[in-house]
């Protein structure tokens, strides 16, 4: 039989996505791209935004359109946080949650088998153990992604993910060693550790934190390079930028989540940190990493936020000099405290900044980039592209291009960045040494 796969929103659920896909092949199906006619398509959906959801929506319906026979299974994030109306999709003839990966199988078959729709869906409990899961290879031949820490409890105001993500629950450091030496042996040189909360890491058992992970992964023989997801800015502590710092692996590029420089804003979102504390965390950051690259998301238009909020905002993103940015609008999420906020605000306001933000932010980006000329950079190569030139990433994550007469994917070479356009940087390839041996 052959089995199709879709994923929606971020790394963890791509991570989750690939855990599938290889389960499923294990057990005799073959995998095809989503295009093809496949007996089972898995949707694995987001629910960070509600147009999210609609996105999930539409798909499955789609899809059962153009195979009726074929049975679709909607999984992931959208059912768990809100399973009534995801069981209210009948074209979904399978709907399961985000937890109990390897039961999607079994729904499955049963769904196949008995004719009849499968709805299991359950509420996440206090204390559930981190779910195990391992992914042994991704469709990019250098660089992997590893989920090493689920749920949230930071319960942001205008976020429903603690409700489809549940507790925070930490993978153990031996099974990230494991996980890690499998890929190392597959080829992967790279690896991003991620989570729902990341920074969270081991909070629940106070028996590990994040540095722990970040010194277990650095350990692997055959991965060469390590670096984070997305990481909340308060409960990164001295001793933890220290231990990664003494690591020579550990990639200095840090996605710390602003959403906004106003601290106004900040506490009707019910962030856990002021602007100054972000600062001063990016200072301490800068102090201890050479070259560091700090990137962020920043909502614009959140309830409540004046003109004045918004221009503080800005000014805060210019003090802060940011490699780059994810700007985006701020939309309603049913379900979330902010829902019932007084103070929203017009969609012509909101994309209003938003564009001013963006335009902002990308002079931010262009500095940055170029701050990185005729400096020479380690840069792991990935990509050939269909001119010739191939594509790869420094250790910052700086996106560079440079020449090769021959194939350098899956290598890491010193480039001296010489150019740079608001994709990224250009370089020559020196021979010789890596900058770190120079």
């Amino acid at each position: 039989m052959k089995a199709s796969f879709y994923t929606f929103g971020c790394k963890v659920n791509q991570y989750e996505t690939q855990v599938l896909s290889q389960y499923f092949a294990s057990q005799g199906f073959t995998i095809v791209p989503f295009e093809e006619e496949a007996d089972v398509y898995v949707i694995n959906s987001c629910t960070v935004t509600s147009t999210g959801d609609k996105k999930t929506k539409q798909l499955v319906r789609q899809t059962k359109r153009r195979s009726p026979h074929a049975v679709v299974a909607l999984t992931g994030c959208f059912p768990q946080a809100f399973p009534e109306k995801a069981a209210a999709i009948l074209e979904a003839d399978v709907v399961a949650g985000a937890k109990d990966r390897r039961g999607l199988l079994s729904s499955v078959r049963k769904a196949i088998e008995e004719k009849q729709r499968v709805v299991t869906l359950s509420p996440h409990t206090p204390g559930e153990p981190f779910e195990p899961m391992q992914a042994d290879f991704f469709a990019e031949h250098t660089r992997a992604f590893v989920k090493i820490e689920d749920g949230c409890d930071r319960y942001c105001s205008y976020c429903i993910i603690p409700k489809a993500r549940g507790p925070i629950r930490s993978k153990p450091i031996e099974e990230i060693k494991t996980e890690l030496s499998v890929l190392a042996q597959n080829g992967y040189k790279e690896v991003v550790l991620v989570g729902i909360n990341l920074s969270s890491y081991g909070k629940e058992t106070g028996a590990f934190r994040l540095a722990e992970a970040v010194e277990a992964a650095c350990s692997v023989d055959g991965i060469e390079r390590v670096r984070l997801g997305s990481l909340e800015p308060e409960l990164l502590t001295d001793d933890d930028l220290d231990r990664m710092a003494r690591q020579k692996k550990f990639c200095p590029q840090f996605h710390l989540s602003l959403q906004s420089g106003c601290d106004r804003t900040l506490k009707r979102m019910n962030r856990h940190y002021t602007a100054a504390e972000y600062e001063a965390l990016v200072e301490r950051i800068r102090a201890r990493f050479d070259n560091a690259a700090i990137t962020t998301d920043i909502m614009v238009g959140f309830a409540g936020e004046t003109e004045e909020d918004f221009l503080e905002s800005v000014s805060f993103a210019e003090k802060i000099g940011f490699a780059r940015v994810h700007v985006f609008a701020y939309s309603i999420r049913e379900g979330t405290r902010a829902e019932k906020m007084d103070g929203h605000l017009p969609k012509s306001v909101k994309e209003a900044r938003s564009r001013e933000m963006i335009k902002r932010t990308d002079a931010l980006h262009a500095a940055f980039l170029q701050s990185q000329l005729l400096t020479v950079q380690s840069v792991l190569f990935e990509t050939r592209q269909p001119d010739g030139l191939y594509t790869g990433y420094t250790e910052n994550y700086t996106r560079v291009t440079a020449a090769s007469d021959r194939d350098i994917c899956g290598e890491i070479l010193p480039v001296r960045l010489v150019s740079c356009d608001s994709e990224g940087c250009s370089g020559e390839i020196v021979s010789g040494a890596l900058p770190e041996e120079m």
